[in-house]
């Protein structure tokens, strides 16, 4: 079993862990009586004449142990916001990544800026969980879901005013995502399945989006050179995670991403 398949399996368990605190309906219920929004975190994208960044909370990862040691979240995600970040993604995968539900809750409470459940979507209760959480996207991974489940959980964000970040690794994926209903593909550069990365991943897929679907670079993304490549080879927006939560200003990092 690959680490891809550990997160998955564990997420199954969490939210079956979390059905018996609060059942589906009832967290159903709490997400629908909440306000729909308007899609913020695709409409900051897509409004942004520039690259846009998505700018990650992520105290450690499978492949890098602890990244940050000291991790003041809120403090984080200020920064990320007063230094112009479009959209923050946050952890909230407990066992590998150390995030928390509760991260998400604090830091969009917090911040004016859209943030992404960034966590291993297994179940439509993931969903309406995010929406309560506060969230305004979540990530949906083409390989641990089926391109029927895609769809439905598409649907369901639609109801909720939830913007999907559909993730791809291959031409195969992106092309499920696209016909599940996508309006936001990422590629992530890094295979989850041995946490290899390969930086020219999105380059070679980005020609496989249709235009009219918003382009999202994730991982391996350290460099300003990094960023004027997949700036030109028509990215919308880039998901940075360590290069960010490594460096001591995280203000001047992003200036210096930005170019």
């Amino acid at each position: 079993m690959n680490i891809l398949d550990k997160l998955a399996d564990h997420a199954r368990e969490r939210t079956q862990a979390a059905k018996e605190k609060i059942s589906l309906d009832e967290m159903k219920d709490l997400a629908m009586s909440l306000p729909a929004n308007g899609f913020p975190f695709e409409e900051a994208i897509r409004s942004n004449p520039e690259i846009s960044f998505i700018c990650e909370c992520k105290k450690a990862s499978p492949s890098k142990g602890i990244i940050a040691e000291d991790f003041p979240y809120l403090e984080i995600a200020r920064e990320y916001q007063s230094a112009g970040a479009d959209c923050i993604s946050v952890l909230t995968e407990p066992k590998w990544f150390l995030g928390s539900s509760e991260y998400l809750r604090e830091i969009a409470a917090e911040v004016d800026i859209p943030c992404l459940r960034k966590d291993f979507t297994v179940d439509e209760y993931m969903i309406y969980e995010a929406k309560v959480l506060g969230a305004s996207a979540v990530l949906l991974i083409c390989s641990i879901l089926t391109q029927d489940q895609i769809a439905d959980y598409i649907g369901i964000c639609d109801m909720l005013g939830l913007s999907a970040l559909v993730e791809a690794h291959t031409g195969e994926e992106v092309k499920a995502a696209a016909a599940a209903g996508a309006r936001i593909i990422g590629v992530n550069n890094r295979d989850l399945k041995d946490f290899s990365v390969d930086t020219e991943n999105s380059r070679r897929m980005i020609s496989l989006v249709p235009e009219d679907i918003l382009f999202v670079s994730e991982s391996g993304v350290r460099s300003a050179e990094d960023v004027r490549l997949l700036r030109e080879a028509g990215a919308d927006a880039v998901l940075v995670g360590e290069a960010l939560m490594k460096a001591q200003d995280k203000t001047e990092m992003l200036r210096k991403l930005r170019g």
